[in-house]
């Protein structure tokens, strides 16, 4: 199903003047409402009139998760307060989140992106779709509501956790699409099928899977343990959140909504712009955002775009599945982590050493961190009650700092091997 036709199947042509006339409507405002982007256009020596063509969008100066960041909690918006409806956040390698606005009119744009992900993946209006996105700063949970709203289906807003409820909402309410994490969906079938429930029995068809990756070969777990369909969809808080691409059903690549989110492919090292098919950094400029638009964010995410025909119809560009990262953020059960976050933590508490390092497992199809810590000869000698004490303490310091609850081991002094060059921080031991 084609939820906008007129959007989605758009003529090459006809949708680039569309793409020009609102990056240059965006630059202009920016330029005028933003004083951060005024004194990085100016620097870049380009002005609002200098967009010609869409080729001058390689002129514009690149926007950091740093740059967010430095201008929390609201300095770049681009209207009043008063009109600003919502915000959602995402965290970084600090305490502090980036803090995004919306308003009415970017709530009504999210809304319509997240239909059409809904209707790519083959939901109906009057269908029933069970959201177990967390509801929250994080975007997951209100955008896949909001979508579900305009798409005309009813909204089951379950959030993530309490799992034997979610499996009694599928059977008796009859969920047809379920909106959720990969990882959290294994779970969800290893519960069901715990409890003697085929979900192939249930109405469900379709789930509507994002906020971590995820590989083909978990698709196909997926599939085969509950005969859904798993569609893959795309987004990120500093953009607008989820529904800044998704997939149809065709399953081949993932269709970005560029009449709204201008995409590119970089080079991560000299920022030179690659062509189709050639796998580097995505980019982002926002064009219709209101609140807080955002001129060339570098995603971090690598992958590639294609501009060839989609057996579907849409004539929408399509990115490749993300393939990794070039920074060191990883992806929790839908929380963004930073190893240096957790350095942070553990250099203010006393008895802690700072030589830790991450191990991500993946337990029962859900993510898993644990956090090896070593602690001082002193304390490590002392009493166990000590030890207890200092577990708790940075548990609850991660906690407080993540926003995710971990592990905690303490180990002996000099037991994490050390590194003559890059610590090696992260084990990995998920299955890819």
């Amino acid at each position: 199903m084609i939820w906008d036709e007129k959007h989605e199947c758009m003529e090459r042509g006809e949708l680039e003047a569309l793409q020009l006339e609102r990056l240059q409507a965006t630059v202009a405002k920016v330029y005028e409402k933003v004083p951060f982007y005024r004194k990085r256009l100016d620097k870049a020596g380009v002005a609002p009139g200098d967009i010609k063509s869409l080729a001058d969008l390689a002129r514009l100066p690149f926007t950091s998760k740093d740059n967010l960041r430095e201008n929390y909690p609201l300095g770049l918006l681009t209207v009043p307060q008063a009109e600003v409806l919502e915000i959602h956040g995402s965290s970084g390698t600090t305490g502090k989140p980036v803090i995004m606005a919306y308003t009415k009119q970017d709530i009504d744009t999210w809304s319509e992106v997240m239909a059409r992900t809904l209707a790519g993946a083959g939901a109906e209006p009057g269908d029933v779709v069970q959201n177990a996105y967390g509801y929250g700063l994080f975007t997951g949970g209100l955008g896949a509501h909001y979508g579900s709203l305009r798409l005309g289906a009813m909204v089951i807003p379950t959030s993530g956790g309490n799992s034997k409820r979610q499996v009694m909402m599928i059977q008796d309410l009859s969920s047809r699409a379920i909106c959720c994490t990969p990882s959290y969906f294994l779970a969800l079938a290893e519960v069901a099928e715990e409890a003697g429930v085929d979900f192939r029995s249930t109405n469900l068809r379709i789930a509507i899977l994002g906020a971590e990756p995820w590989s083909d070969s978990m698709r196909r777990e997926i599939e085969k343990k509950s005969g859904v369909t798993a569609i893959d969809i795309y987004g990120l808080t500093e953009i607008i959140g989820p529904g800044v691409a998704s997939e149809c059903a065709e399953q081949d690549g993932l269709h970005i909504n560029e009449d709204h989110f201008l995409p590119e492919i970089i080079n991560p090292e000299t920022g030179e712009v690659l062509g189709d098919g050639e796998t580097g950094e995505l980019v982002i400029t926002t064009i219709t955002k209101e609140a807080t638009p955002v001129l060339r964010f570098r995603t971090r995410d690598i992958c590639s775009i294609t501009h060839e025909a989609c057996a579907c119809g849409r004539t929408l560009v399509r990115m490749s599945r993300v393939a990794g990262r070039t920074d060191d953020m990883l992806i929790i059960r839908g929380v963004n982590v930073f190893p240096s976050q957790i350095e942070s933590v553990l250099v203010g508490i006393e008895g802690a050493e700072p030589h830790y390092q991450i191990v991500i497992r993946r337990e029962k199809a859900l993510d898993d961190m644990e956090v090896q810590v070593e602690v001082s000869e002193k304390l490590f000698s002392d009493e166990i009650r000590g030890l207890e004490t200092l577990e708790a303490k940075i548990r609850d310091e991660l906690h407080s700092v993540l926003g995710l609850r971990v592990r905690v081991k303490l180990v002996e002094p000099r037991t994490i091997q050390r590194s003559m060059g890059k610590a090696k921080r992260v084990i990995d031991m998920r299955e890819q």
